[in-house]
């Protein structure tokens, strides 16, 4: 027991000889490296006070902090900035699900303004903006080398004023001019319906009111339905979903999940790293749950794609979200501005993180273009359908009750129904055929 004693002895002797060895050059480095720092404050200083004398024209000094702050931020990546008072009021009123604009989300990329998603029903979904849109111009001025703050800024305008973007599309030859009129864009987070046996829930955003709209408009289709046992899942439609707030993000993946991890974080410390859990309790009580994506399915989106494609509690379909892996955190400053810093990636319950890679389908699912109206093609809906039931003489069906026979034509206008949905959203369609499936070779009471 004494050698053992000894020994630590020794190694902390030996640890605090090498501490004191290395501690001069140590101090010596970080004292450089703090007048280093505060050389670049003077440079500031000197440059900030040569503008303020010397500029062509006068400038607010207060204008000028707020932008090297600005520059600061956004240098940092595309998600960080500063908020000017004004702005940080519009964030605190978007979260709460009504504000005035145009309705996208937006991310800058190679200096233009990219468009992360359109928001359903708003001015700019009904304009045709489409996920993966640069805006190159507004109004005819042009937004390269502006901050993503200032392109927003020119984009803002009051109600019912008209704003003329360009935008540059793939598969587009050349640029193009949309009118939009600016308008209050009033977030419904989620929407709620049936089709067939499938519910289908539209989340669009996850601000205050995303779980509590899910949760209501899930009880008022299943009590519809009749019950339960009168649905064959649920559709989770994800797609064009920018994201929003985590803590949301967190109890909608958890509404469908009884038990494990749900997402983790990690910042710069490990110390700072969070994992939430799942809580007992799924709201769709174990039916099959298929998650639409796509290019325009960003940040909480994707965490709830992630988590319960991870825990195979759900089949995603679509094509490879866009791959914001990052957390921001709003932190207050004083005269009512804020930052919005980068302060943490977050993982999925695998680990796996999505920064830049996105969540990828398992199944891959397009959605074809609509082509212009003139350019469909006639032939087949024309060409009147023929059977054995338009034969004169046929033999009627004497093995079938009427009941049954009223089930057989109950059952083909659902599959019609949803051949028509296919036509105007052929993933959704995707995605309830998947739900007939599994109910259909799912086990029977």
């Amino acid at each position: 027991m004494r050698n053992f004693v000894i020994a630590g002895l020794a190694g902390t002797l030996a640890g605090i000889i090498a501490t004191t060895q290395v501690a001069g050059p140590l101090v010596a480095q970080e004292a450089e490296s703090n007048a280093s720092v505060y050389e670049q404050l003077d440079l500031f200083g000197d440059i900030f006070e040569r503008i303020r004398a010397q500029y062509v024209e006068d400038v607010e000094a207060g204008d000028l902090i707020e932008a090297a702050i600005d520059g600061m931020l956004t240098s940092l990546d595309p998600h960080s900035s500063y908020l000017s008072p004004e702005d940080a009021a519009a964030m605190r009123v978007q979260t709460r699900g009504e504000f005035g604009g145009l309705g996208i989300e937006v991310t800058q990329e190679e200096g233009f303004v990219k468009v992360v998603s359109p928001i359903d029903g708003t001015p700019a979904d009904e304009a045709g903006i489409e996920a993966g849109d640069f805006i190159t111009h507004v109004d005819g001025e042009s937004l390269l080398g502006l901050t993503l703050d200032k392109a927003v800024e020119l984009m803002r305008g009051p109600v019912g004023s008209e704003i003329i973007v360009t935008v540059v599309r793939e598969g587009e030859a050349e640029p193009f001019d949309v009118s939009i009129i600016r308008d209050t864009i009033k977030l419904t987070a989620v929407r709620s319906r049936t089709e067939g046996e499938s519910v289908i829930l539209r989340v669009t955003t996850f601000n205050d009111q995303t779980y509590p709209n899910l949760e209501e408009g899930l009880e008022e289709q299943i009590e519809e339905a009749g019950g339960m046992d009168a649905i064959n899942g649920i559709v989770l439609d994800l797609r064009n979903n920018p994201g929003g707030l985590l803590t949301q993000a967190i109890k909608v993946a958890d509404a469908f999940l009884d038990e494990g991890e749900i997402v983790s974080t990690r910042g710069r410390d490990p110390q700072d790293g969070e994992r939430f859990n799942a809580e007992k309790g799924d709201l769709a009580d174990g039916k099959p749950i298929v998650v639409l994506i796509n290019g325009g399915s960003a940040s909480a989106s994707e965490i709830v794609a992630g988590a319960l494609q991870d825990h195979r509690r759900a089949i995603v379909v679509g094509t490879k979200s866009f791959g914001k892996g990052s957390v921001q955190t709003v932190m207050p400053l004083r005269g009512d501005g804020a930052m919005r810093l980068t302060t943490a990636r977050y993982y999925t319950p695998s680990g796996r993180s999505i920064q830049a890679l996105g969540v990828s389908p398992d199944i891959v699912v397009e959605q074809p273009r609509r082509r212009p109206a003139g350019e469909e093609e006639e032939e087949a809906s024309t060409r009147p359908s023929r059977s054995e039931a338009d034969l004169r003489g046929r033999l009627n069906n004497d093995s079938l009750s009427e009941d049954q026979i009223r089930q057989i034509e109950e059952d083909r206008a659902k599959a019609d129904a949803t051949a028509a949905l296919r036509e105007e959203d052929y993933q959704l369609a995707y995605a309830i055929d998947i739900l007939k499936g599994l109910s259909a070779f799912g086990p029977k009471d």
